[in-house]
Parts: C-alpha cells; sequence; structure tokens
C-alpha cells in the first residue's frame, strides 16, 4: 500500500457528480474535512462537471473514468455512481493501483466482492464501502448499552425492517437489475447495523420474496414489492430482514429500524431515540432515550489514518462483503425456493 506522510498528500477524487442528493460533493467535502486533498471528478455529464468545477475551483474534471485513470495521479477514488456499476468501475481503479472508497451497497453479488478484494490485494490497493452509518447514533448508543453495559442480557435475535404502503418511484432504485433489488438499499444499512451487535460466522440464509402486485416503467425488471430474509450464525443466534412496498402496518412504527431481542429484555431504535424493555414481576418497564449525534465523519477520518499512520481500517472489503453476501444468498433462496450455505474465502 502506499504510504503518505500527511493526510494532504492524499489526493482524492470522485467518479459520478449528479444525483439528487449532491452526494459527489458530499464525498469530495468530507475528504477534504478530514484533511485529504480534492483533485478530481469523472462524470459523464458535462453540466454536472461545470458544478463540480464551480464547487471545488482548481478541480480536474474528466467525462470518462479511463482519461482520468491515465492522466490525473489521484490516489484515491470515491465512486458514487448507480449499484451495478460498482464492481466493473472500482476494478478499473484498484487494476490502475488507485484504492477505491465504493458508495454502499459494496457490490451486488458476493463473487463482484470477491474480484475487487482480490484486486486490492493483488495492487497493494486500499478497499473500503462508505458505511458512514457505521458510527450512526443509533448504533453507537445500541453498541455501548447492549454491547457493553449487557442491559438486556445476551442477545437471541435481531429482527430489522423497514416499509411502507407506497407504489416505487420512477428511478434507478426501483429497477432490480441496477439496484439489486428491494432489500439492497436500506437493507445493506440495517445489515450492517445488526452485524455490529451480534457476533458469530454466518452459516446460511432463507430468502423470500413477493413480486407482481406494483408495475411502472420497469415493468418485468421492476424490485419484489416485497423482500424478507432469515440469516443464521454458528452460536445459535440469527437476524431477519423485512424491507416492504406493500406492508399497510410497516414494522418500523412502533418496533423502530431495529428490534433486539435478548435474554433479559429488548432493544428498539430508530433513527432518533430508543427503547429498553424489560420484564418485571409484574409487567414491563420500559425506558426511553435520545440516541447521540451521529458521527458519519469517522469514515473518511478513518481512512485518512489508515493511509498515513497505518491506523486499522474499520470498513475494510471483507467487512462490507457481509451483507452483500447476506443479501446475494437471499435473492438466490427466493428464486430456488431453499435456503442455502455462507461461502468464506
Amino acid at each position: 500500500m502506499k504510504k503518505f506522510k500527511k493526510a494532504s498528500d492524499v489526493k482524492v477524487g470522485v467518479i459520478g457528480y449528479g444525483g439528487a442528493f449532491n452526494m459527489g460533493r458530499l464525498h469530495l467535502t468530507e475528504m477534504k474535512k478530514a484533511g485529504m486533498t480534492p483533485t478530481a471528478v469523472a462524470e459523464l455529464d458535462k453540466e454536472r462537471l461545470k458544478v463540480a468545477e464551480s464547487d471545488f475551483p482548481s478541480i480536474e474534471t474528466y467525462t470518462s473514468v479511463s482519461k482520468m485513470l491515465k492522466e490525473s495521479d489521484v490516489d484515491l477514488l470515491a465512486i458514487i455512481t448507480p449499484h451495478n456499476t460498482h464492481a466493473k468501475l472500482a476494478l478499473q481503479c484498484l487494476n490502475a493501483g488507485k484504492s477505491v472508497c465504493c458508495e454502499k451497497p459494496l457490490a451486488i453479488t458476493t463473487a463482484e466482492c470477491d474480484a475487487m478484494i482480490k484486486a486490492a490485494k493483488d495492487n497493494k490497493a486500499v478497499l473500503t464501502a462508505y458505511h458512514n452509518r457505521h458510527w450512526d447514533g443509533c448504533v453507537l448508543e445500541a453498541v455501548r448499552q447492549i454491547k457493553d453495559k449487557g442491559v438486556i442480557g445476551e442477545i437471541v435475535r435481531v429482527e430489522a425492517h423497514m416499509g411502507n404502503y407506497a407504489e416505487p418511484k420512477e428511478w434507478w432504485r426501483s429497477s432490480k437489475t441496477i439496484s439489486g433489488g428491494i432489500l439492497y438499499d436500506w437493507g445493506v444499512h440495517l445489515l450492517e447495523y445488526s452485524l455490529q451487535l451480534l457476533d458469530g460466522n454466518l452459516t446460511e440464509v432463507a430468502g423470500f420474496a413477493k413480486k407482481g402486485y406494483w408495475t411502472n416503467s420497469w415493468k418485468a425488471d421492476i424490485n419484489e414489492d416485497e423482500g424478507f430474509l432469515t440469516a443464521r450464525f454458528d452460536n445459535g443466534k440469527w437476524i431477519t430482514l423485512n424491507i416492504s412496498s406493500i406492508d399497510s402496518n410497516p414494522k418500523n412504527g412502533d418496533r423502530g429500524w431495529l428490534e433486539i431481542t435478548g435474554t433479559k429484555g429488548s432493544y428498539i431504535f430508530d433513527h432518533a431515540e430508543y427503547k429498553i424493555i424489560t420484564p418485571m414481576k409484574k409487567g414491563v418497564k420500559t425506558f426511553k432515550g435520545k440516541n447521540p449525534d451521529s458521527e458519519g465523519w469517522r469514515l473518511y477520518q478513518n481512512l485518512a489514518d489508515h493511509l498515513v499512520k497505518g491506523e486499522k481500517l474499520v470498513i475494510s472489503g471483507e467487512w462490507a462483503r457481509r451483507p452483500i453476501h447476506i443479501l446475494d444468498l437471499a435473492v438466490k433462496s427466493a428464486a430456488s425456493e431453499k435456503s442455502l450455505k455462507a461461502k468464506y474465502k
């Protein structure tokens, strides 16, 4: 891996500067706050390149990744394009000796993740995923309460859910081919939360899906109406994930985003607050609290410190592979109507 004397020596760029959320600007701004130097942008839309030049006046702009890799001395690239392009672009950059931070999900399939991890190792480059929600206040507090303080005893299961009753939007995230399916967009966040809380090695996944109720211009390629999975671990614990667009009584209403059941109580959290429910001789006791502020800035700070000081990379390629492997197995399991065993390198 290339070593740097100081963070400002790390020249950074983004692939993609479009989107409704101004993600290109967000990534470059966060990398700059971590001390690194915004250097290059690759974007097909020339109008968006003008926006990038306005946001970062000294930035290099390119209309192709190939041209940028050939002409720029950028060291680290954030890939913020649609999900199904992550692996191809990451491999192109890694094989050119550039380090990569992919927006989550890291990729759509396990095979893509494994190819990216191998390319990073072969080229002595860094591969990570933009799991900034690893430092969301809700999961930081859950880790403190559940793992550090043991407020609900031993974890038995984690139930993750996100749903509504709404026709999918007319955008690329509603395409199964492009997005990976209904489980990928929010599911990768909820699984990453869950994997911070539940220890053990994944052993098998069973997936279920309903499709055919909603329709839009994607036609047969539209996402599933609902996806569900159960992931089993070698310590006897399990995770369930349910993402739905046909749920008239969404579980994330009174049961938060995650409900963690332990031997001495339950812990429920959404983004803003949490509840601890513990059994009493008569009934239960419920404690409610506010989650602390999120610290997503720590992702790029950790990456900068890894490149400069050799600090351990929190979101490694192997860590980012874990939720993708679960999602990949769930999709294949739903199609084959049988549970599938986990595979490790």
